[in-house]
């Protein structure tokens, strides 16, 4: 079981440091730290991603600003409290880090294996211009009892698959890790800029649990 539980959520991303280390939060005498990377797409535009790594594997007083960091691990989720309702909040929990004064062995890596549940309907829609889009809240395990809850995003063939799921639908999926800035309302006239992570899916599965055979 906990084979399954490690290797359900598969992260490798590389990237530019583009800030300092924030400290996040400590558990059990260990402090943990958010770094934000910028992941270049082919398009050359950039994700910003939010990385969160321990003091233990990397010296966090340092400024590494420039710097390439790639970083192995899980893509997390957690509700962070914000007046009168929880937030989502996800980051790349970083396992490994490596740093290089260059770029990283392979170009750009942005690279993202999940095993999960679907726990919401799916939603599909059609831009102006045709193109098909489904959202998809995927629920995956984690130990003890926990579990993250990762937004993806399908397009076009994938997401007339998707469309199909129904909640508690097991599936695999693979893709790359993405920012979208929007405008989040919150007031009469005012709004405020913030960035939402999601998974860009390329690939996906349905699995049958044995429930279903």
């Amino acid at each position: 079981m906990l084979d399954k539980v490690f290797t359900n959520n598969q992260v490798t991303i590389a990237g530019e440091v583009v800030s300092e280390f924030v400290f996040s939060h400590e558990v059990y005498g260990e402090h943990f730290f958010i770094v934000d990377i910028a992941v270049c797409r082919l398009s050359n535009s950039y994700d910003v991603i939010p990385v969160m790594v321990s003091e233990r594997l990397i010296d966090v007083k340092n400024d590494y600003r420039g710097c390439t960091l790639e970083a192995s691990g899980q893509f997390r989720s957690y509700n962070r409290h914000e007046e009168t309702k929880n937030r989502l909040v996800l980051s790349v929990f970083a396992r490994e880090v490596t740093l290089y004064e260059g770029e990283s062995e392979e170009q750009n890596p942005n690279h993202i294996f999940l095993d999960g549940y679907v726990c919401k309907n799916p939603v599909y829609r059609k831009t102006p211009l045709g193109r098909e889009i489904a959202d998809v809240l995927l629920a995956v395990n984690r130990p003890y009892g926990k579990s993250d809850y990762i937004p993806c995003i399908c397009w076009g063939r994938n997401a007339r698959y998707a469309d199909q799921f129904e909640v508690g639908a097991h599936v695999q999926l693979w893709g790359r890790i993405q920012s979208r800035e929007y405008q989040k309302k919150i007031g009469e006239d005012e709004y405020e800029k913030r960035v939402a992570y999601e998974v860009s899916v390329s690939k996906m599965e349905y699995l049958a649990d044995e429930d279903d055979e």
